[in-house]
């Protein structure tokens, strides 16, 4: 089960991922998770809303480019191995992974994985063929 992500076009400038994170949360847009990548000019900001037309609407408001991706959250087990597990499913059935981050689920002992992969379809059904729980857009 795919999610949606949004990914952010961020210029390194002072106070402009302060201005993106506000322009979110004044149009009423909860944040689950997010992840920040940056070279000397600009950011990646990787983020997964409570809703995600509204979070773009946003951004493109303030003139910000951001772009909606599927994605997979796996709820993986809170303890040391539960990631590599998992992990060790994707490389198994030679699938790559393109970008990952990881958050705590509301779910007691466990963790959740926003994982992209290079072939999300194939990735999404090794994972639920091998009894591991996937993030329903729903509970977002």
């Amino acid at each position: 089960m795919f999610i949606k992500q949004l990914s952010i076009f961020v210029e390194n400038q002072f106070g402009r991922l302060e201005a993106i994170i506000d322009a979110m949360g004044k149009s009423g847009v909860n944040i689950r998770a997010l992840s920040l990548a940056d070279t000397t000019d600009f950011g990646i900001l990787r983020v997964i809303v409570d809703d995600t037309d509204k979070a773009k609407s946003a951004l493109d408001e303030i003139g910000v480019i951001a772009k909606a991706t599927d994605v997979i959250a796996v709820y993986i087990d809170d303890k040391s191995g539960g990631l590599a597990s998992i992990l060790k499913l994707i490389t198994d059935a030679e699938i790559s992974v393109e970008y990952m981050y990881a958050f705590l689920s509301r779910d007691e002992g466990k963790a959740l994985m926003v994982l992209k992969a290079d072939d999300e379809a194939r990735a999404e059904k090794v994972l639920t063929e091998n009894g591991v729980a996937l993030l329903n857009p729903k509970e977002l």
